[in-house]
């Protein structure tokens, strides 16, 4: 039976603010808030697990909601909620008047099988900004990635300002977690070549064959890669550029990097 919950003082209503504001409550309870029938459509196209459905029906409707669940082989407990419910939680007023909790997938390192023999892959060294992050986990999804691995994660993945600026992409991508040092391990191990975006001692980022199993790896804007990378890459390479600085934004760099991968391969296929 559908319950209609009126009051911000509701328990289901307090903690879904726990997921949305608390990292420790995400980790603990492996589960997390999802704002948006965009995002919400997408978590479930990644084989996420939707435990429940939250709605204001002066935005949206039971029959939307029906809709949105109609692919799920479990259904979840759905509540109605009321507009002043919506707003509290809700950071954007455009999406569609719905909200979720799912569950956490595991990110571990040791738990990837990579999915082909010539894999692309996307590292990036110890990303904090929601906002960076988000636009990495886009120019994976655009660029159709294998992987994207994060080494050294300083953010919760699923911090809703995650989920958010990378537009639902969190949940398209395969996103693997590890340490530096365990992630240039499994990258050795199975032999995929490593090419660190780096000024020193680096080449021309067009001059590099990346039709073989393939890494490229992002530091941060402010620090770059930490000598643990520069000193196990198969190569560094760099954008040349012509202005006044010698830097760009990390998701910028990124996605120049992996489309000229991407055309490298689309050229041999």
């Amino acid at each position: 039976m559908q319950q209609r919950i009126t009051s911000i003082q509701n328990p289901k209503i307090k903690f879904l603010n726990l997921l949305k504001e608390k990292s420790r409550t995400r980790k603990k309870e492996q589960c997390f808030f999802i704002e948006g029938k965009r995002e919400i459509s997408l978590a479930i196209t990644g084989g996420y697990t939707i435990t429940q459905l939250y709605y204001c029906p002066e935005i949206s409707t039971p029959e939307a909601i029906h809709e949105l669940i109609s692919t799920l082989t479990t259904t979840p407990s759905i509540f109605e909620i009321t507009l002043e419910i919506y707003e509290k939680l809700a950071y954007r007023s455009s999406t569609e008047g719905v909200l979720a909790i799912a569950q956490t997938k595991t990110t571990h390192l040791q738990d990837f099988v990579l999915p082909k023999k010539n894999p692309l892959i996307l590292v990036a060294e110890s990303p904090e900004k929601p906002g960076n992050i988000g636009a990495l986990l886009r120019t994976a999804d655009a660029a159709q990635v294998d992987a994207v691995f994060i080494a050294n994660p300083k953010t919760d993945l699923y911090n809703p300002n995650i989920i958010r600026s990378s537009v639902g992409c969190v949940f398209t991508n395969t996103v693997v977690t590890g340490t530096t040092d365990e992630i240039i391990q499994f990258l050795t191990a199975h032999q995929i070549q490593m090419y660190g975006a780096a000024l020193q001692a680096s080449v021309d980022y067009y001059t590099i064959d990346y039709t073989k199993p393939t890494a490229i790896i992002v530091g941060t804007e402010d620090k770059g890669l930490t000598e643990e990378w520069l000193q196990n890459t198969t190569n560094n390479i760099k954008i040349p550029m012509g202005g006044a600085i010698d830097s760009m934004n990390v998701s910028v760099a990124a996605g120049i990097l992996i489309f000229e991968a991407k055309r490298q391969r689309d050229f041999m296929s």
